[in-house]
């Protein structure tokens, strides 16, 4: 018995198994420790616990608040659920704009122009090295100087309003109209995703390749508008009373800061990886294409940047994740997302620090996961196809 023992323990894999075992029981033990003396720490300082703070009343307002029910009356989870919208919200936009200006400003770099090329590096160094949140406050700054009073607001057909204060748009009134519309939406995007599929199986099979932007203008865009138009939907329209535009949407000058500060960096470090992609495209491909009497343009679309993604998208994967991140910075310029609402004032209100820094952390987590996951199951359709 005691021979067997001896050799279970000089066997590698049997130690491997045993030693991994008592990592685990160590930091289980160490984790326990902390857990129990933070849970006797806030009992004898009689601090609340537990998750029933998230059914109180708030008892402040929101500035920036696009499509939820939310007012002081509100709960404290309804100022969660407003502060996750703004947040994904700033960070959608972000991650739109910084991946159009970063593909332009990569393709750029590399343009056989001298001044354009320069122009291009010039922005990447200037941008890329200036810390994120001094770039926030200065956009901050210059539109809070550069943009009229709202008594003096930049008028676009009496119907939308740009000032110091922000971009005030009609808002669609949710009736029973609305429906239809959504619906519309949905069909569309789902029929447009059929016919982009056959394309792609087109020209994997024949080579022939489909214009599907006609497509996606008919059902995305075109279709849910005349459904809009044809159910009697009708918008509520920005007013000025006293100092300030009541009704409508308003787009605040901080969320236009925040979101364009966002792009501007991260477009420098997503233009950087293109550059990268496209340079290491094997300069035989580019001869192949000219040789094709393909346009540089066409060699560029179609044969080049295809495969300079699939070098690309991994890093670019991480910017937005950073730039998402990024968005926690709100707090400068006074953007209610997810840590101005409910880790800065609702922590402020109620002092349960534990459960909102970790219902917190877990947004952001699951934040991150989805956009890895998505951009993933794109990178994978992107790989070359074997047969």
């Amino acid at each position: 018995m005691f021979t067997k023992l001896k050799s279970l323990l000089y066997n590698n894999e049997v130690r491997a198994v045993l030693f991994q075992i008592l990592a685990v029981v160590v930091i289980a033990y160490f984790a326990y420790q902390a857990f129990d003396n933070m849970m006797l720490n806030i009992e004898q300082r009689g601090i609340r616990s537990g998750f029933g703070f998230l059914n109180d009343e708030a008892g402040f307002a929101v500035n920036d608040n696009f499509f939820l029910d939310y007012s002081p009356a509100s709960t404290n989870l309804q100022a969660f659920y407003v502060g996750i919208v703004n947040t994904l919200i700033v960070a959608i936009t972000g991650i739109f704009f910084a991946s159009i200006l970063g593909l332009i400003v990569g393709i750029s770099r590399l343009s056989n122009n001298y001044l354009i090329r320069k122009m291009a590096a010039v922005y990447i160094e200037t941008f890329r090295n200036i810390p994120i949140l001094l770039q926030i406050l200065f956009w901050y700054s210059i539109a809070l100087s550069a943009f009229p009073s709202p008594k003096n607001s930049i008028n676009f057909f009496d119907s939308v309003f740009l000032n110091s204060r922000g971009l005030y748009l009609p808002k669609p009134i949710m009736e029973s109209g609305f429906f239809f519309v959504l619906a519309s939406l949905v069909i569309g995007i789902v029929a447009y995703i059929f016919i982009k599929k056959r394309s792609n199986k087109k020209h994997d099979e024949t080579g022939v390749v489909t214009n599907t932007t006609v497509y996606f203008l008919g059902l995305v865009l075109l279709l849910p508008s005349v459904v809009y138009f044809a159910s009697g939907v009708h918008l509520e329209y920005p007013v000025l009373k006293g100092f300030n535009f009541r009704g409508g949407v308003d787009l605040s000058i901080e969320f236009f800061s925040l979101a364009f500060a966002l792009s501007i960096y991260t477009a420098t470090y997503i233009a950087e990886a293109i550059r990268s992609g496209i340079e290491s495209v094997d300069s035989g491909q580019k001869e192949a294409a000219s040789a094709m009497g393909l346009t540089q343009t066409q060699s560029l679309r179609l044969v080049v940047l295809p495969q300079a993604l699939r070098v690309a998208i991994p890093p670019i994967i991480n910017q937005y994740l950073n730039l998402t991140k990024n968005s926690s910075l709100a707090a400068a310029v006074g953007y209610t997302e997810l840590v101005t609402i409910f880790s800065g004032t609702v922590l402020n209100v109620v002092g349960q620090a534990i459960e909102i820094i970790i219902l917190t952390m877990l947004v952001y987590l699951t934040i991150s996961l989805v956009i890895s996951l998505i951009l993933n199951i794109f990178n994978k359709k992107m790989q070359i196809k074997g047969k």
